[in-house]
């Protein structure tokens, strides 16, 4: 009997250390599971995001799935394509030669100055006039390594091989002004002149005084601080900056109604006709190469400021001259009467009532090209 009952409670024994043993193993994961589980997710996580701020490539014209090219262009030194387009009295005749240089989203269409210049003084002063596609921008190839320098040198060999002489002119608008200011940097020697209208300021630009370039700063809305400062610390979270749909990207980017002024309203229904022919054309490549690389470029560190520019004319064989509305929404009036305060060889003209576009208005361009020209 004792025997019996000692095999019984062994029985219910072993039965209960078993169960206790198989509750125990189940709770732990296998060693190294877990770390290398989050290891996996966090990999794939840095896959997902590098693959979400990567620009989709550009398109390239004349390409199998690019756009046509249906401009004249020329072949640069790094066997890039730059379109252009001829405006005025033939080159062979003309007595004065002009490059113009677009400014942000737009293309070799752009060319306000050329556009909207009297006949009468197209002709009295015999002027020609060639605007030309920025790299990325309508049929001009785009150029991934484009520099403060690269673009200036594009504007030199276009100039060179268009047979418009050893000196020409330029003129710039908005973000166009800026390639002016690399113009007067890197190939003073090849100008006889310049223009910058409206030209957009880089905050960061050395020598800028900070309590004006903070107060200028702070009047854009929040959402274009940020996206500059994407520009300036982190270009490489530019496109997706102004592509992703969380929050709002550059107002410039978006076309929003708060970046004009009641003289760009004025003016804006007529520019945007004027422009419905090629609009399409002006980012037909991708964006990324053209207005987001813009963005990079123009808000980034540059290895100059033009604040340290000399005079490239000290003998007045010519002039530069600079126009801004101090009504302009997107380039701070005041940091501009500060870079022409402190470079006494511009010509500062200041418009009063007038914001960023004010080349537009009737008899504008007129009065540009004469106080250029004249001026000499």
């Amino acid at each position: 009997m004792a025997t019996g009952v000692n095999r019984k409670i062994s029985a219910a024994s072993a039965r209960a250390h078993t169960r206790r043993a198989k509750k125990t193993n189940s709770l732990p994961l296998p060693s190294g599971i877990l770390g290398t589980a989050l290891a996996v997710l966090f990999i794939g996580f840095l896959a997902w995001a590098y693959q979400v701020i990567q620009p989709p490539p550009p398109k390239i014209c004349g390409t199998p799935d690019g756009p046509p090219i249906t401009a004249p262009r020329i072949k640069l030194r790094d066997g890039r394509h730059l379109a252009y387009k001829e405006h005025g009295v033939p080159k062979d005749a003309a007595k004065y030669k002009i490059i113009s240089v677009h400014g942000f989203n737009s293309c070799r269409h752009d060319a306000v100055i050329a556009d909207t210049l009297s006949p009468d003084v197209v002709e009295e002063l015999g002027i020609y006039i060639v605007s030309f596609d920025r790299p990325g921008y309508g049929e001009s190839d785009p150029d991934p390594n484009r520099t403060l320098k690269s673009i200036a040198l594009d504007i030199q060999e276009l100039a060179d091989q268009l047979g418009l002489g050893s000196k020409f002119y330029v003129v710039g608008v908005s973000m166009g002004g800026q390639v002016v200011w690399n113009c007067l940097k890197y190939i003073p020697h090849r100008l006889t002149g310049a223009v910058l209208v409206a030209p957009v300021v880089n905050y960061w630009w050395p020598g800028l005084p900070a309590n004006l370039t903070t107060e200028a700063y702070d009047q854009q809305k929040l959402q274009d601080q940020w996206a500059l400062r994407v520009a300036h610390y982190v270009p490489w979270l530019t496109y997706w900056w102004n592509t992703q749909r969380w929050f709002p990207g550059s107002s410039v980017i978006a076309h929003s109604p708060h970046i004009f002024s009641h003289q760009d309203k004025e003016l804006l229904p007529k520019l945007l006709s004027d422009r419905k022919s090629y609009a399409a054309q002006v980012i037909q490549q991708g964006d990324y190469e053209t207005i987001h690389r813009d963005i990079n470029i123009g808000f980034g560190n540059w290895e100059y400021s033009p604040l340290d520019l000399e005079n490239p004319f000290p003998n007045n064989e010519g002039s530069v001259h600079l126009w801004q509305g101090d009504e302009d929404m997107m380039v701070p009036v005041t940091l501009q009467r500060y870079i022409a305060q402190n470079l006494p060889w511009i010509n500062y003209h200041e418009l009063q009532g007038s914001g960023h576009i004010f080349a537009h208005a009737d008899g504008m361009s007129d009065t540009i090209i004469k106080s250029l020209l004249r001026a000499k």
